[in-house]
């Protein structure tokens, strides 16, 4: 059997359009949730594929509108998939083998099921990086020839996020407009924050499952576990390598945990990759720091 560290370092190799992001994940839930089922949820990814297939064959050349509502009824009605409100923070909720398990999760959670559904069948769709609340996105005149390439042919990315429609995973795949992404934006100094176009725009599938990592990294670091947040930190580390941000992390988090050698060791990595960066002469700082200081 592969283990979780080996599948998510070949995951790391894959160029972006070739990750699926249901399958990754379930290797990233295995970091953190080592005792559960994961081939069960492996096993119900295959189910929601090809439930996905079927419904791709049946809704092509349909509308946008159809589609999701085709989606939302296989993912939402018919598995019965929601977003978790009681329990919003709980760490299971970002966890993919978990939601799987309990059918409820975080945004992003919930929409990597859904990416994984707009890809079996056979359309084209992405993450969107909105503030606070991960989003959906299915492209219009996505569907796919056998070779796997769309049958109008490659555009751009900005023609592309002008022919799309955003979806609301957590609200049971509610179709989003303007109104709605207003209404979702957070608030700063109790002033309402104005909705501006990076706010929408298209993420890579590994940035949508960092994303998901992240959640736990975060939680855990609030919880005070050091250890479980560096777990969960290097699977990100292993699917995103080039991620400088996330080695000065590990530094930080492995110096915190006296591991000084993984630390230092860290942030050479930096200083090597990205010679002149900022990020290297953030690292070349804390390693000059820690000498000083005996570390």
């Amino acid at each position: 059997m592969i283990e979780p560290g080996e599948a998510l370092a070949a995951i790391g190799m894959l160029p972006d359009v070739e990750i699926d992001p249901g399958p990754a994940a379930i290797q990233l839930a295995r970091l953190d949730a080592s005792g559960s089922d994961w081939h069960a949820a492996s096993e119900h990814l295959s189910v929601l594929a090809r439930d996905a297939v079927a419904v791709g064959a049946v809704m092509s050349g349909r509308s946008q509108e159809a589609r999701i509502g085709a989606l939302a009824g296989l993912i939402h009605a018919h598995h019965g998939y929601r977003g978790d409100i009681e329990h919003y923070d709980d760490l299971d909720n970002a966890n993919l083998v978990k939601v799987i398990e309990r059918r409820r999760g975080l945004p992003v959670a919930l929409g990597v099921l859904w990416l994984h559904c707009i890809r079996a069948a056979g359309w084209d769709g992405h993450g969107i990086d909105f503030p606070g609340h991960f989003l959906v996105a299915l492209v219009a005149g996505s569907d796919r020839g056998a070779d796997g390439r769309h049958d109008s042919g490659t555009a751009t990315r900005h023609s592309r996020q002008q022919r799309r429609m955003l979806i609301d995973p957590f609200g049971n795949g509610a179709s989003i407009g303007s109104v709605q992404l207003l209404s979702m934006l957070p608030q700063s100094g109790g002033e309402d924050i104005p909705l501006q176009p990076g706010m929408t725009r298209a993420m890579a599938t590994r940035d949508v499952l960092l994303r998901l990592q992240r959640n736990l990294v975060q939680r855990r670091l609030l919880a005070g576990d050091l250890k479980a947040a560096l777990r969960s930190l290097e699977g990100m580390l292993l699917i995103a390598p080039d991620v400088m941000s996330s080695w000065l992390d590990a530094a930080e988090l492995n110096h915190g945990l006296g591991r000084v050698s993984e630390a230092r060791n860290c942030l050479e990595r930096v200083v090597d990759k990205v010679p002149g960066s900022d990020a290297a002469r953030h690292a070349q700082a804390r390693l000059d720091a820690w000498r000083r200081s005996g570390d």
